[in-house]
């Protein structure tokens, strides 16, 4: 016993393991709880009421919009002031008399029906699996995020935005401060309107207000841009490019090299990525009347065999790419909208044509029938062009999102519809102050995206679901942004031979430089002092003066000027005799040819007379 007593003694004073220790983490479920999105509002009176939103989301919110009145803290229980007075009657007895007294039928719990409406939320989500417990925020942009693509993989995100910017995030490099790791401004002065990720990942386009498109690699370095089409050229076949701003591009979804633009001037056009200096093929809408009228969206479907196009009169006209194709569209829908279109969509069997625009609605056209839509749905405000709509995975859902109205309570929200029953499933609230424009749910991550805006701030809300969702936000939330440690610090060197090179020398002092120009006679504009001695640089020193005209007029007597006194015909006259006896120009030539000249003589009668 006393051995083993001892061994214990012994073994207590080293540690459990050897080498470097690892570092304690904060465990999952905190960091997904701190993500959470809370149904539960007690406030709420309609279904139209936000949901809460994750705390992450409020700081944000909060700390772009402080409130005017903030709530007090409350205050702990040992600083009450000491009670003054009978003390209150217990609550029961008042409960009795209250019940004693009560008349009609008793009123329903409270929180009942935000119970309802939160179980069939509950529901929702669990018979359609939409990832919707968690939520987080991709910050960074001043105004509304109007375009968003998401790579193949689900590792980069891009985000452009009406501040002119794009953002690129990376998944796998971002830790729980959710910072871009890119930020680039394609077009100074054009706002971001699309993004689209090649078929392979490893290029995106990116389409602005101008009238070029770029196309950036993985990393954000500028590949090419396209060229810029020839705006007195009337016909717009005969121009190498558009001539006004984009409104929507995509890239091919199977070819790597082919690309899909739409313009304002009234022209979808179709390019190769490996040559910028011209269009392969350029497609005039079928128009009611000859004019220019902008195409607002344009897509691709799935095999790339198909282009759609939403026309700025509303209508909606598919082409199918075929030898021989030309501007004639093969499906014609002429009344599509009341107003101009935001966002198409294909299903993945091509049967399906999603259609939304800034009428506040959205229709669902089975292709094989155009002639009425088989569904629309309003009441869904857009006030943004690049407004779009989403498919799920599975294409049993699709999603769009809604617009802030000034007089509406219900902030930006996220509407759920059944493509099977054409019903609307689930409205989730986004954010109370911000539109949502764009939405996407990635295959992969089974991660929906939205973003939202305004005129003074934007971001990507992220909504996931630790159970269902796979990568993408469950990394970087995981991650912990790295503690500055003591190797971080870094002393600036002291030098203590300040003076050896001028590199390390201070500036000196604003006195002294005032006192140095002052001294410059060039830098000082100092004026020219008189001469004294004698001169030199063309410059006459016994003048008392600068200018040789100047000594001349003061000695006198060398330039007088007689020309305001005297006869102009006596001082020509007195060069006559001269001239008749010395001619030097014309007179000799003509002195022997010339005869005398005779003057005629004055008759001294007609003088009288």
């Amino acid at each position: 016993m006393e051995e083993e007593e001892i061994y214990e003694g012994v073994r207590a004073q080293f540690p459990l393991s050897f080498g470097k220790q690892s570092k304690p983490q904060t465990p999952l479920e905190a960091v997904h709880n701190a993500t959470r999105r809370s149904s539960s509002n007690s406030n709420s009176k309609t279904t139209n009421e936000l949901p809460s939103l994750s705390s992450s989301s409020r700081e944000w919110l909060n700390s772009l919009r402080p409130s005017k009145n903030p709530t007090p803290p409350p205050q702990p229980d040992h600083d009450d002031p000491p009670m003054v007075g009978p003390p209150p009657p217990p609550p029961s007895a008042a409960d009795d008399e209250e019940d004693d007294d009560m008349i009609g039928p008793p009123p329903p719990p409270p929180n009942a029906s935000d119970s309802e409406d939160d179980s069939d939320q509950d529901e929702v989500g669990t018979r359609f699996r939409i990832p919707l417990s968690n939520e987080i925020v991709l910050k960074g942009h001043t105004k509304v995020v109007s375009a968003l693509a998401v790579d193949h993989t689900g590792s980069r995100v891009l985000s452009g935005s009406y501040d002119y910017t794009l953002r690129m995030y990376d998944f796998q490099g971002m830790n729980a401060r959710l910072q871009s790791f890119r930020q680039l401004e394609p077009f100074e002065g054009h706002q971001v309107r699309n993004l689209s990720w090649s078929p392979t990942a490893d290029r995106f386009l990116c389409v602005t207000g101008s009238a070029q498109a770029k196309i950036y690699d993985r990393d954000g370095l500028t590949l090419g841009e396209f060229v810029k089409g020839d705006m007195y050229i009337r016909d717009l076949k005969n121009t190498k490019g558009h001539i006004s701003g984009l409104t929507c591009g995509e890239w091919h979804p199977k070819t790597k090299e082919t690309i899909l633009t739409s313009s304002e001037d009234g022209s979808l056009r179709i390019w190769d990525v490996n040559d910028f200096k011209s269009q392969k093929q350029v497609i005039k809408p079928k128009l009611a009347r000859p004019g220019r009228i902008p195409v607002t969206t344009c897509a691709w479907d799935r095999d790339g065999k198909c282009i759609v196009g939403g026309i700025g009169d509303g209508s909606i006209q598919i082409w199918n790419i075929k030898p021989g194709w030309g501007s004639r569209p093969d499906v014609y829908i002429e009344k599509g909208h009341e107003d101009e279109i935001s966002g198409l969509k294909f299903s993945t069997d091509g049967r399906i044509l999603l259609s939304r625009s800034f009428d506040g609605s959205l229709k669902v056209w089975d292709l094989r029938k155009t002639k009425e839509p088989l569904k629309v749905f309003e009441d869904l405000p857009n006030h943004y062009g690049q407004t779009n709509i989403a498919f799920s995975p599975d294409e049993q859902l699709f999603l769009t999102g809604t617009s802030v109205e000034r007089e509406s309570s219900t902030g930006g929200l996220l509407c759920f519809f059944d493509r099977v029953n054409l019903q609307l499933v689930s409205r989730v609230g986004i954010s109370p102050t911000s539109s949502v424009v764009q939405c996407y749910w990635h295959p992969k991550l089974n991660q929906i995206f939205a973003t939202t805006g305004d005129k003074s701030q934007g971001g990507t809300h992220i909504l996931y679901d630790p159970t269902l969702s796979e990568r993408g936000a469950l990394v970087c939330v995981a991650r912990a942004p790295r503690k500055k440690s003591i190797d971080d610090f870094e002393a600036k060197p002291v030098i203590h031979n300040p003076h050896a090179l001028p590199l390390f020398r201070d500036q000196p002092s604003r006195k002294r430089q005032r006192e140095k120009v002052l001294k410059d006679p060039l830098k000082s504009h100092k004026p020219e002092l008189p001469i004294t001695g004698p001169g030199f640089g063309g410059r006459v020193g016994t003048s008392q003066g600068s200018l040789l005209t100047q000594y001349l007029l003061k000695k006198g007597g060398m330039i007088k000027e007689t020309w305001m006194e005297e006869d102009p015909r006596e001082a020509i006259l007195k060069y006559a005799d001269v001239a008749a006896k010395d001619p030097k120009f014309i007179a000799p030539a003509y002195a022997e040819t010339q005869p005398d000249p005779v003057f005629a003589k004055s008759d001294s009668e007609d003088e009288e007379k």
